[in-house]
């Protein structure tokens, strides 16, 4: 199995078409955040389809997947490594998560998709258990990507009912300037108040409503009820 070889097969699902409209929906263009991306056109089912028949590539030619350009290698070197990471002996996830974060550092990792499909797979599972600083350091990044992943990895905690750091983590992220961040923290709000404890959810809602970018109001509040959307809005509204 090579580099090569998945890219050869991710070749036959291109499309011109689904490229053209991949490059517009992922903001490729000058000045936006996927500034210099390329696609060639292969939608997600397929890429997990090419995944998984390579799911036992050697790190090394994931690395070769992660180097290239073109965003559906680089998804696909992600896809192994979630599937990877289950299966992998303790000093083997050791050297996943590592690997990750040095192509997180290295800017390999550089689409909202590519950090969402994998970081909480990775990085989220990994720290299970250990201590959760790694994720401050991210949050604390320059580097878009970076603090993303801080918060999307905590997805991993809040499926198993633990919401402490994706709150903390919402606090510290709460006046980021980037408005992926600010969907990104809505979202795991939402899940806390889902998948963990809906009174958590409206804890923090009382306390930074008024202050919060209102697109990640608005996402936090999706699964409460009409009345109580209508209420926090207008604290949202008042503090304008």
């Amino acid at each position: 199995m090579t580099a090569e070889n998945v890219q050869a097969t991710l070749q036959k699902h291109a499309s011109a078409q689904d490229a053209e409209f991949l490059q517009r929906f992922f903001k490729t263009g000058e000045g936006q955040y996927g500034a210099g991306d390329v696609f060639i056109g292969v939608r997600m089912p397929q890429t997990r389809q090419v995944a998984r028949e390579f799911k036992n590539l050697p790190l090394r030619e994931v690395q070769k997947l992660l180097g290239s350009r073109v965003h559906e290698h680089r998804m696909a070197a992600l896809i192994i490594l979630t599937l990877q990471y289950p299966q992998a002996d303790k000093p083997d996830k050791q050297k996943i998560y590592e690997f990750y974060l040095d192509n997180l550092r290295r800017d390999r990792i550089n689409n909202w998709d590519l950090v969402d499909v994998s970081a909480p797979h990775v990085i989220g599972a990994y720290l299970m258990g250990r201590s959760h600083n790694p994720l401050f350091e991210l949050a604390a990044s320059q580097d878009l990507w970076q603090r993303r992943a801080a918060i999307i990895s905590t997805f991993a905690f809040i499926a198993q009912g633990d919401a402490a750091t994706t709150l903390q983590l919402a606090e510290i992220l709460l006046n980021d300037p980037r408005d992926l961040i600010h969907k990104a923290v809505g979202w795991a709000l939402r899940e806390v108040g889902k998948r963990c404890n809906r009174q958590l959810l409206l804890d923090f809602l009382d306390k930074h409503a008024g202050e919060m970018p209102r697109t990640m109001l608005r996402y936090s509040l999706e699964h409460l009820p009409p009345e109580q959307r209508r209420q926090y809005m207008k604290k949202k509204t008042d503090n304008v």
